[in-house]
């Protein structure tokens, strides 16, 4: 991540930059500043975006060989294509794009025998983007509440990380509500986590992966419209639905390995660890691959507009009952 910040401050780009992570906040964050500071004033007339599998490569050749208008470069964003885990010869192109054309890949999972990770990692920056530690996570979540003018002790801080799941995506989230919560009173204490921030949605979530485990139909879906009645976002709980299912895979892995070890290897609370440990042994291993690769397809068809997303839910959780 230092040498994609250097670029930024040099305004010296590499073509090709890879980044790849389960923390979407973040991902988003870097591509974001990226995208402002290689296009500068120009208009989105030399920027182009590809998303999801089956992305059309030819075109993607076809924009890259352009020349850009009025502008040092052409960008393009090609995001969840799943190319660095699939068998491909689009790094056989990438010897000869024009050096006026900058792509930004943004992946989840990417394999590092892959063919086009080995050129881009060689050639360009392919960057894992994190936060190190769980100090710089409390780092992270404490200048957001400062930037919305809160004031919080470091005891608080501590046990809100340890009631949120240990993501920034959810982190943010969840300091949103607090912002609102609190309105204009400056100080955020224990409390209002305990009001705001229970373990409410993650508990919901547990329940309805045990629910989805007993081939409890009736209950996944009370609990997932209970959800909906309290505001919470399909597509946030499909992310955690996602997210629960990939943290019960990693962990069917890992054995008996001890649960501090577990959690700095998944990036979870060892708060949490027991409960996906009691939960993950309800299950094959096969079907947990399964219900990932089902809701990851759920979320797919949200991006592409195939589903709509509170039926796509409902649809998914039946789904995965019924297998």
């Amino acid at each position: 991540m230092n040498r994609i910040n250097d670029d930024i401050k040099q305004r010296k780009f590499h073509n090709l930059y890879l980044l790849y992570g389960s923390e979407e906040l973040l991902k988003k964050n870097y591509r974001e500043n990226l995208k402002h500071f290689i296009l500068e004033n120009s208009d989105e007339m030399n920027f182009s975006k590809f998303e999801n599998r089956g992305i059309d490569l030819s075109e993607v050749q076809s924009i890259a060989d352009t020349l850009p208008f009025f502008s040092d470069y052409r960008l393009i964003v090609i995001q969840d294509s799943g190319l660095f885990k699939t068998s491909n010869d689009f790094a056989d192109y990438l010897e000869h794009m024009p050096d006026s054309t900058i792509i930004i890949f943004v992946e989840k999972e990417i394999d590092k025998r892959n063919k086009l990770y080995k050129y881009v990692n060689k050639n360009g920056i392919a960057a894992e983007i994190k936060l190190k530690d769980a100090q710089e996570t409390l780092n992270w979540a404490a200048r957001r509440l400062k930037d919305a003018g809160k004031v919080f002790t470091r005891q608080t801080m501590e046990y809100f990380l340890q009631r949120v799941d240990n993501n920034l995506y959810s982190l943010s989230n969840e300091i949103d509500k607090l912002v609102a919560y609190t309105g204009d009173r400056q100080e955020v204490t224990i409390a209002d986590i305990d009001e705001i921030c229970p373990a409410f949605l993650q508990n919901h979530i547990f329940q309805m992966v045990d629910a989805v485990g007993a081939s409890d139909a009736d209950k996944a879906l009370k609990l997932y419209n209970e959800l909906i009645e309290l505001k919470e976002a399909p597509s946030y709980i499909l992310y955690m639905l996602i997210r629960h299912f990939n943290i019960l895979l990693q962990i069917s892995s890992l054995g008996g390995a001890a649960k501090n070890e577990i959690a700095a290897k998944i990036g979870i609370s060892p708060y949490f660890v027991g409960n996906y440990q009691r939960q993950a042994a309800g299950f094959k291993r096969e079907q947990l691959k399964n219900a990932l690769e089902s809701s990851l397809d759920t979320e797919q068809k949200f991006k592409t507009g195939i589903l709509d997303d509170q039926i796509g839910v409902e649809l998914l959780i039946v789904g995965l009952v019924s297998r």
